[in-house]
């Protein structure tokens, strides 16, 4: 197996893929802290997820084609993190619902912009091993995503409030900044890669698989985002042990993410996205049984485990099932992602806010096996060389 050449741009890139997700899993277990603040009922509370996802659909769908088309690759990931630095400065700074909102959706368009960069920029660095760069770039995000709800605990525990964490993603931006403009680091590849999709329409085992990256990101949206709440009011933590225990999934995705490129050099997507959803409801029912909050913790643990391959095996799912659209599939897979951000708002707050968070999360096992059977649904319909042949193997 030939190595994997990281240039300065892939580090960077990594770098820029990684400030999101400080701030991506840093938020999450604000969003409770948020509801105490200003008095709101858990469903208006996640409407900050709604936030998220809206942002998403918007600057996946629109912002990151026209800035693309207008101002190229390079110049378009730091408008990116400058409007991510714009939007988290303005949540640090402000306390009204409706200003917390905007400020969520604003940095949420510019998040998905940077992410939107990170595939197609390590593909022409990489070419055939772009994969691999994809892996270690998602484990890097996972990794800073670990710290983050950590640096919220400590920073509740000790009394500051949640703010100063989150504005860490400001100084981790002009930071990153500072160090591309004196070291003179290539604003974008020196070569560019495009796909072109064949005419028609997407095959039903595409909207399979696209369903398969909603219901999972839905899981992974619901534990981290109320995961804390569990902990504080089931498993008996301290309310800043709750918050930064949510490392506890981000930690077993950095893991199981690291692990999950050589996994996929023997298992092919649906094998491995069966496997890892089954690991991530064992992991989910020692999380919801437990009482003590070492034993939930350790839940956590395992159930990012499985959730760490959900998202990449997924989009890999959904390109190889779109017959030959893989921009359409990669496109639409931003729509997916935002309704994964909204479930938290319309399905688990809404019955959170009448029977308790603790009953309400047996929605998470539901969305599991509906993804399970999407994802069977697909292997009935792909060829049998892409049911069973690695990842790794597949042109």
């Amino acid at each position: 197996m030939t190595r994997l050449h990281r240039d300065r741009l892939t580090w960077l890139s990594y770098a820029q893929l990684g400030i999101w997700g400080y701030f991506l899993y840093a938020f999450a277990p604000v969003v409770p802290l948020l509801q105490d603040e200003q008095g709101t009922s858990k469903f208006v509370a996640s409407l900050h997820g709604s936030a998220l996802a809206v942002g998403s659909m918007l600057g996946g769908g629109v912002v990151y084609p026209y800035l693309l088309k207008r101002f190229g690759r390079g110049a378009t990931v730091w408008i990116g993190l400058g409007g991510v630095a714009a939007g988290v400065g303005v949540l640090c700074l402000v306390e009204p619902l409706p200003l917390t909102l905007a400020a969520v959706l604003f940095a949420s368009v510019f998040g998905i912009v940077v992410v939107s960069y990170i595939a197609p920029t390590l593909t022409a660095l990489h070419g055939p091993k772009a994969p691999a760069a994809i892996s270690e770039a998602n484990a890097g995000a996972a990794g800073l995503g670990v710290i983050a709800p950590m640096v919220v605990g400590a920073s509740v525990g000790i009394g500051w409030g949640w703010r100063p964490a989150i504005a860490v993603t400001v100084a981790l931006i002009a930071g990153l900044g500072l160090y591309a403009l004196l070291t003179k680091v290539p604003a974008a590849p020196a070569q560019d890669v495009s796909h072109h999709d064949r005419p028609g329409r997407l095959p039903v085992a595409y909207w399979f698989a696209w369903m398969v990256v909603a219901l999972c990101g839905a899981v992974e949206v619901c534990l981290t985002q109320w995961g804390s709440v569990v902990l504080r009011d089931h498993a008996g933590m301290s309310e800043g042990g709750a918050a930064g225990s949510i490392a506890a999934i981000v930690g077993g995705m950095f893991v199981g993410r690291l692990a999950g490129g050589r996994l996929g050099l023997r298992y092919s997507p649906p094998a491995l996205l069966l496997g890892s959803i089954g690991l991530a409801l064992a992991g989910f029912a020692v999380f919801w049984l437990s009482t003590t909050g070492a034993l939930a913790v350790a839940g956590l643990v395992i159930a990012g485990l499985g959730m760490s391959v959900h998202y990449p095996m997924g989009i890999a799912l959904a390109i190889e099932a779109s017959a030959g659209h893989p921009d359409r599939a990669t496109g639409l897979s931003a729509y997916a992602m935002g309704l994964s951000f909204a479930v938290t708002t319309f399905v688990l707050a809404p019955i959170a806010d009448r029977v308790g968070i603790h009953p309400a999360f047996l929605l998470v096992p539901v969305f599991l096996a509906l993804a399970a059977l999407c994802v069977w649904q697909v292997a009935r319909r792909l060829p049998a060389r892409l049911v069973h042949t690695p990842a790794a193997e597949i042109s």
